[in-house]
C-alpha cells in the first residue's frame, strides 16, 4: 500500500478540487462529477512524489479507467522519472507511441489540444517545479490565473526565476573606451532621439533582457537566444511602465518574460501578456526599430554611440560565443516545438516584419543577394535595405522603411540606395532621407530563426 502523504497536502488537494469544480454540470451529475474530480485531484497530488511506490498506483488507476486527464501530467513527469514506465501508461491512455522521450510526447500533446486536463493542473504543475527547483515558480503557474496559452505546453527552461538575470538600467561607456569589443562582433544597435547605444550580443546572451531608457524612452530589449530574436519594445503600455525579467519558462521554445509590477507572463516575440493578471487586458507592447550589425559598422555610423559596459555587476564569461556558440552553430533545437513548417530550415535566419497585423518573413540569404527589396505588406509599400556578411554573424544588417510612391535600387553603399532618379538617399535609424528633403519613416523589424517566428505567426508570408 502506498504510504500516506500526510495532512500537509490537504490544503493543496482542496485547491485542486475547487479549481476543477468551476463550471460543473447541474444536480443530476454534479455528485458523481465532484467525486471524480476529488479522486483525480488526490491522485494528481500523489504525482508530486518522487517515490515510485506512490506513483505506481496512480498510473495503474489512470490506465485502468482510461482517464485521459492524466496524459498531460504523465508527459510532464517524463522529464523527471526515467525509472517509471510512463510510456506504457501513455500508450494505454492514447493508443499511440510517438516516441520514448519527453520531447516526442510534448510535440504529440501540442498536436492534440482536445486532451482534457485534470482539475487544478496549473497549480499542480507550479507545485511540481516549486518543489524540485524554485519555490518562486508557484506564482506563475496557478489555476486561478487567467491564461491565453495552454499551460500544459509551458516548458521549464532549465533555470530558476531570474536565473538569467535581466540588466536594469545598465552602465555604458563611450565608444573609445569600449576596447573590449571586436570590430567584427555583432551588436544590437538602438538609436532614439539622438541617443545611440550598442548592446553586444555576447553580453546579452547571458542576460536576454535589458531594461533601459534611450532618448528618454523606457525600453525593453527582449532577447530570446533560443529563437534568435532580439525585439525592442517601448516598455510603456496601458498607462504603466513595465520592467521585465526572466520567468525561467518557455513556450514553443520562446522565452516567457514577466513584468515585475504584476507578475504577468508575456510572450517575448509578440509583446503580449499571456498568463496572469494582465492576460485578458488586451495590452500589446509597441515594437521599436533595432538592428543587428557589427560593432565596427555601428561605431563608424554612430561615432557618438555608447557601448554596454562589460562590467555588468554579474560574474559571467563574456567571451564571444561562450554562452550559446554551439547552439547557434547547430541546426538542432534545444527544446521541442510542435508548430513547425518545412518551408524553410528550422534555424534559417529571417528578418521578421509585422505591419498592421500582417506578418512576413524575409530570408536573410535572399536579402543578402538582392540588397534592396521593394515590397508591399499590409497594404503599405515598404523597402528593405540589407547588408549580410557571408558565413559570419557580425553583419546581419537589415532595416525597413515605408516606401510611399518611390522605388529603390542598390547603391554603392548599403545605407545609400538610389531613388527613381538615380540619386542616392541616406538611411538613418529613424528614416530614409531623400536628396530633396523627403523622409520615409523606419519600420520596426528584427531577426529571428524561422521556427520561432512561424510558431507564433503561422500565417506569415515568406518573401
Amino acid at each position: 500500500m502506498a504510504p500516506s502523504l500526510g495532512p500537509l497536502l490537504l490544503p493543496f488537494v482542496l485547491l485542486l478540487g475547487l479549481a476543477g469544480c468551476a463550471g460543473a454540470p447541474g444536480p443530476a451529475t454534479r455528485t458523481g462529477r465532484v467525486e471524480s474530480e476529488a479522486a483525480a485531484a488526490a491522485d494528481l497530488t500523489k504525482l508530486l512524489s518522487t517515490d515510485p511506490a506512490i506513483l505506481a498506483p496512480v498510473l495503474a488507476r489512470a490506465t485502468a479507467t482510461r482517464d485521459r486527464r492524466f496524459v498531460a501530467p504523465f508527459v510532464e513527469l517524463l522529464r523527471f522519472h526515467p525509472k517509471v514506465d510512463l510510456g506504457a501508461a501513455l500508450l494505454a491512455l492514447t493508443g499511440e507511441r510517438p516516441g520514448e522521450r519527453w520531447n516526442d510526447w510534448y510535440v504529440w500533446l501540442g498536436e492534440h489540444p482536445e486532451i482534457p486536463l485534470p482539475p487544478g493542473f496549473a497549480t499542480w504543475k507550479g507545485e511540481l517545479y516549486a518543489r524540485r527547483f524554485d519555490p518562486n515558480f508557484r506564482r506563475f503557474l496557478d489555476s486561478r490565473r487567467p491564461t491565453r496559452i495552454r499551460v500544459e505546453l509551458i516548458q521549464w527552461g532549465g533555470v530558476y526565476v531570474d536565473g538569467i538575470p535581466a540588466l536594469q538600467k545598465p552602465r555604458f561607456v563611450p565608444a573609445d573606451r569600449a576596447t573590449y569589443l571586436l570590430p567584427t562582433e555583432p551588436v544590437f544597435g538602438v538609436a532614439i532621439g539622438g541617443d545611440s547605444r550598442a548592446y553586444p550580443l555576447r553580453i546579452l546572451d547571458w542576460h536576454e533582457m535589458a531594461n533601459d531608457v534611450v532618448g528618454g524612452v523606457p525600453v525593453a530589449l527582449a532577447y530570446c537566444t533560443l529563437c534568435g530574436a532580439g525585439v525592442l519594445y517601448d516598455a510603456r503600455a496601458g498607462g504603466r511602465t513595465f520592467s521585465f525579467g526572466s520567468s525561467g519558462f518557455l513556450y514553443e521554445s520562446n522565452k516567457l518574460m514577466y513584468d515585475r509590477e504584476t507578475g504577468t507572463l508575456w510572450n517575448q516575440l509578440t509583446g503580449e501578456p499571456v498568463n496572469g493578471p494582465l492576460a485578458e487586458s488586451g495590452l500589446v507592447l509597441k515594437r521599436l526599430p533595432v538592428v543587428v550589425t557589427s560593432w565596427g559598422r555601428w561605431q563608424s555610423a554612430h561615432p557618438e554611440t555608447l557601448a554596454l559596459d562589460r562590467n555588468t555587476g554579474y560574474d559571467r564569461d563574456y567571451t564571444p560565443g561562450k554562452a550559446y556558440g554551439r547552439y547557434f552553430a547547430s541546426p538542432d533545437l534545444m527544446f521541442p516545438v510542435f508548430k513547425r513548417s518545412q518551408a524553410l530550415p528550422a534555424k534559417a535566419w529571417i528578418y521578421a516584419l509585422l505591419v498592421d497585423g500582417a506578418p512576413k518573413a524575409y530570408p536573410l540569404e535572399r536579402l543578402g543577394h538582392e540588397r534592396v527589396v521593394n515590397d508591399v505588406l499590409g497594404g503599405r509599400p515598404l523597402v528593405l535595405l540589407a547588408e549580410i556578411a557571408a558565413g559570419g554573424p557580425g553583419v546581419q544588417e537589415v532595416r525597413a522603411y515605408e516606401r510611399g510612391t518611390f522605388r529603390f535600387t542598390p547603391g554603392d553603399d548599403p545605407l545609400a540606395p538610389r531613388g527613381p532618379d538615380g540619386r542616392p538617399w541616406r538611411a538613418t535609424e529613424e528614416a530614409l532621407e531623400g536628396p530633396g528633403g523627403e523622409r520615409l519613416p523606419r519600420l520596426p523589424g528584427h531577426l529571428a530563426y524561422w521556427f520561432g517566428w512561424f510558431s507564433f505567426y503561422p500565417r506569415t508570408e515568406i518573401y
